[in-house]
């Protein structure tokens, strides 16, 4: 199972009902950090995702909202002795703001720091993160989690020939088995399934790479810092409004938009949440707390 918890939805300022802004994917029992706004260790606590088990954490951008809780967490798992690694990827030019927070501490582990570009930047068991270019006030990324295809097995077409029980995994295994001595590959008797796609967009303006890198994915999480009352503001600012958004996710063909960053601005997320789905009825806007599970 894919876990998506939304950390952090507020703006460059949090509020009692937001906090700054962080995306948790769990995933094969470890936790994928898209940026670690202040307070964020604590919000994992809130909702269930085990500070502990933080693998890797994709910066989009290195402006403070999105960074600053990096040093809380990464001094928290010094102090439960933690062992492996700590990876964090970051845009060109972003590391040395990074090392700067951390250099506040010592630790009993590794933290590794890169800078990445376009293309693919971290691959685990079963999935891979790749990173695209938006434009904001400094070097920023859009990053996808893409779980690799698959295949299903065609039961009626497996009951057919006699496949069962241990014959399954070993087909998948092996690519072939023989079955009362008829050679069957796993690809006659399985059908393709794509993996799960989640794309992050965290501090953009509204950009072509964003409808190209979110492509048919399931999950679409984009910044929407204002509502259109506001885009002027927007514009000056480098950020979306949820309109913007909204259309991305209608032109990327995506499943579902959630809308995140909210400028303090807004008392309540009613105008947000019209606009966007005047024009993607499948758009929501994220609380802190919120989940997606695939």
């Amino acid at each position: 199972m894919i876990r998506v918890v939304v950390l952090g939805s507020s703006a460059a300022v949090p509020s009692v009902e937001r906090n700054l802004s962080s995306v948790g994917i769990r995933y094969d029992g470890n936790v994928y950090l898209f940026d670690c706004g202040e307070g964020t260790q604590r919000q994992m606590m809130r909702f269930g995702l085990s500070y502990a088990k933080v693998k890797c954490i994709f910066v989009s951008h290195s402006h403070a909202d999105h960074i600053v809780g990096i040093a809380g967490l990464a001094q928290t798992l010094d102090m439960v002795e933690r062992k492996e690694p700590l990876l964090i990827f970051c845009p060109r030019g972003s590391r040395r703001h990074i090392e700067a927070l951390l250099s506040i501490g010592a630790y009993c582990y590794e933290i590794s720091i890169t800078e990445v570009g376009e293309g693919k930047v971290f691959e685990g068991d079963g999935f891979t993160v790749s990173a695209f270019e938006v434009k904001h006030s400094r070097p920023t990324l859009g990053f996808i989690f893409k779980q690799n295809d698959r295949r299903n097995f065609d039961e009626e077409r497996c009951r057919a020939l006699g496949i069962k029980g241990r014959m399954f995994g070993e087909l998948e295994r092996k690519g072939e088995i023989t079955v009362g001595g008829r050679r069957v590959r796993y690809e006659d008797v399985s059908t393709p399934k794509p993996g799960i796609k989640i794309v992050y967009a965290g501090d953009c303006l509204p950009s072509e790479s964003t409808v190209i890198a979110a492509k048919d994915a399931d999950l679409l999480i984009h910044e929407a810092t204002y509502a259109s009352d506001r885009e002027k503001e927007a514009a000056e600012n480098m950020h979306s409004t949820a309109a913007q958004a909204a259309e991305i996710a209608l032109r990327a063909g995506v499943k579902r938009l959630v809308l995140v960053h909210l400028s303090g601005r807004y008392k309540t997320t009613e105008q947000h949440l019209k606009e966007a789905r005047e024009l993607f009825a499948n758009s929501e806007v994220a609380e802190d707390g919120s989940e997606f599970c695939f």
